[in-house]
C-alpha cells in the first residue's frame, strides 16, 4: 500500500476520511512551544492533530489549530482533531460532560475523533453508549477507543450499536501487536500508532540503521514508513520544525517485502507504556 502524501486519507468504516498521518501531542506542556509546534505541523501540510483530556493541553492546541488554519487559509472541515475521555469520566453523563469541556478548551464545535482513553474494566461500556449518543447526534465525526486489546474489543463489540471505528494503541517495532491488527483489519476498525518511535528508544537500533542508510533517511523516518506501509496510521510528537518536517518527508520512498519482514523481527511484544491489561487505574 503506498500512502502518497501528507493530505492522503483511508476511509473509515463509517465512512469519514481520515489522514494517514498526524500530529500528537502527549506530554507537550500547554504554552507557546506548543501553540507554536501545532501551527507550523499545519502550515507545513499537516491535516491531523491528535490530543487527550489527561495530556492538559487542549487550550493550547486549540489556539495552534486556530492560528495554523489562519495562517495556512484552510477551512476546518479539512483538519482531523482528536481528543480523548479520561478514565475518571467513564459514566454516561460524565462522559458527555468531558466532551462538552475538551470542545470548549479547543474551542472547535466538533471533534473528528473521540476515543476511550483506556479500557478500564466495568466502565467503559457507559462511555461507549455516550459516545454513541454523541454520535448519532452528529457532535463527532467518529468514535472509537485506544489501548483496547483483542478481548476488550470484542467484550464492547457485543453490546455495542456501533462498532469501534478507531483503535488507537502503541505501536511500533517491538511491540507490533499482529494479532490485534489482523483481528481489527478483520473488523474494520482501523489501527492508529501511538509511540511509533517508542520514545527515542530505537533511534541507534544498528538493524534500522542499515535500513536507513540504504534510503538515505533517519530511523524515524524509516519507522514511520513501516507503520504507514502496514496500513497503520501514525501520529508522531515534535514540538521541534526541523523535526516536524523531517517525520512527515516519508512519502518519497518505499521499503520492500524484505525490508518490512526485518523490520517484523524486532517485536519483543515490549511497552514504553502501561499494559492495558495491568493498568493501575
Amino acid at each position: 500500500m503506498m500512502v502518497k502524501s501528507l493530505q492522503d486519507t483511508t476511509i473509515l468504516h463509517n465512512g469519514v476520511k481520515m489522514p494517514w498521518f498526524g500530529i500528537g501531542v502527549f506530554k507537550v506542556e500547554d504554552g507557546p512551544e506548543l501553540v507554536n509546534a501545532v501551527k507550523t505541523a499545519i502550515q507545513h501540510g499537516y491535516r491531523s492533530v491528535d490530543t487527550a483530556a489527561i495530556y492538559g493541553n487542549e487550550k493550547g492546541v486549540g489556539k495552534g489549530i486556530q492560528e495554523g488554519l489562519e495562517e495556512a487559509g484552510i477551512p476546518r472541515e479539512e483538519l482531523f482533531v482528536t481528543s480523548k475521555v479520561w478514565n475518571a469520566d467513564l459514566g454516561y453523563e460524565s462522559t458527555i460532560a468531558a466532551y462538552e469541556k475538551s470542545l470548549k478548551k479547543l474551542g472547535l464545535e466538533y471533534l473528528d475523533l473521540y476515543l476511550i482513553h483506556w479500557p478500564v474494566e466495568g466502565k467503559y461500556m457507559d462511555a461507549w453508549r455516550a459516545l454513541e449518543t454523541l454520535y448519532k447526534e452528529g457532535r463527532v465525526k467518529a468514535i472509537g477507543v485506544s489501548n483496547f486489546q483483542i478481548h476488550h474489543l470484542e467484550g464492547l463489540m457485543k453490546v455495542a450499536e456501533i462498532k469501534p471505528i478507531v483503535n488507537q494503541v502503541e505501536y511500533h517495532p517491538r511491540l507490533s501487536q499482529k494479532e490485534l491488527q489482523a483481528f481489527c483489519q478483520d473488523n474494520g476498525i482501523q489501527l492508529e500508532a501511538w509511540s511509533p518511535l517508542m520514545q527515542g528508544q530505537l533511534l541507534d537500533n544498528e538493524v534500522l540503521q542499515e535500513i536507513a542508510y540504504k534510503h538515505n533517511k533517519s530511523i524515524a523516518q524509516i519507522i514511520l514508513r513501516w507503520d504507514l506501509q502496514n496500513g497503520v496510521i501514525t501520529i508522531p510528537k515534535s514540538t521541534k520544525e526541523h523535526r516536524i518536517v523531517e517525520n512527515a518527508n516519508v512519502f518519497d520512498f518505499e521499503l520492500t517485502k524484505e525490508e518490512m519482514e526485518i523490520i517484523d523481527g524486532l517485536n519483543q511484544n515490549l511497552r514504553v507504556g502501561p499494559d492495558p491489561d495491568n493498568f493501575d487505574f
